[in-house]
């Protein structure tokens, strides 16, 4: 099958409300990367506007980061059959990336510095508190090792190395994880509760994480990962994605890494380094 006659549609939940710290990003790396192997890729926006049969028609999800006030609309329009729909799609293995306030719509609840608890979706088996006004943000640089066994499995198949994530993250709440797999294990920063060395959670084809940055430009294998699982998916096909020149992002990750002092395994820095002077 041509990947010109194969097509994505990408869900953006609240474009107008959830796309702190440049989360818009995930949206045009998801596009262009789709675009640039030649498949047709158009966004949505999952919104107030939205249906639950637009929620139901997207084959990939991408969700940002919100303040405490936006993040309350958000969970107070997202009810109903647009809730179902959206359960269903994430039951049912659409892949999707959601950051920061994301996880927490997905979650059980937040309970905001101010004000009542929230009540999330309770797709994901995680809770979120802020400690308070006067409690510090968990703020700065984030480098996570992939944990969750099959997503670490399918992104080394496809990389050829052990994936580990660069980001960064702000957020005042802290998610403690249920019968949920953590997305990874902090190798820098503070991840979900600065507590327990957990970054993130991972479910069905599900990506929750606090990394900013955006994420996707600066993991553009995760990006390519989302793709080639909403295509078979989709399609019901094999689908293998053809190579993109991604040398400008590996550059960017080898220089974060450095500026931190975080060394990944000698296997997975010979292999990034490679693929850098492979352009």
């Amino acid at each position: 099958m041509s990947s010109e006659n194969l097509e994505l549609t990408i869900g953006w939940l609240y474009p107008k409300l959830m796309s702190t710290y440049g989360d818009r990003g995930n949206v045009i790396t998801i596009e262009r990367r789709a675009l640039w192997r030649g498949y047709n890729a158009r966004v949505i926006a999952i919104d107030q506007k939205a249906t639950a049969a637009d929620i139901k028609s997207v084959d990939i999800i991408v969700g940002g980061g919100a303040q405490d006030r936006q993040q309350e609309i958000v969970m107070r329009d997202l009810q109903g059959a647009k809730a179902d729909a959206m359960g269903e799609k994430i039951e049912n293995g659409t892949p999707g990336v959601f950051t920061c306030g994301s996880p927490q719509l997905l979650g059980k609840y937040y309970e905001p510095a101010l004000g009542q608890r929230i009540q999330g979706l309770g797709i994901l088996d995680l809770v979120s508190v802020h400690p308070g006004e006067n409690t510090k943000r968990c703020i700065g640089n984030l480098v996570v090792e992939v944990t969750a066994p099959r997503l670490e499995e399918e992104l080394q198949a496809m990389t050829g190395t052990k994936p580990y994530l660069v980001g960064f993250e702000n957020h005042g709440g802290r998610t403690q994880l249920g019968k949920v797999e953590a997305l990874g294990r902090v190798v820098y920063g503070l991840g979900n509760n600065g507590e327990d060395g957990t970054e993130g959670a991972f479910y069905q084809n599900a990506i929750a994480t606090y990394s900013h940055g955006p994420l996707l430009p600066k993991n553009p294998f995760v990006a390519d990962w989302l793709i080639q699982t909403a295509l078979r998916l989709k399609y019901q096909e094999a689908i293998t994605l053809s190579a993109l020149d991604d040398n400008l992002a590996l550059q960017a990750r080898g220089a974060m890494l450095k500026r931190l002092k975080v060394t990944l395994p000698t296997t997975t820095a010979q292999v990034e380094k490679k693929l850098e002077w492979q352009g």
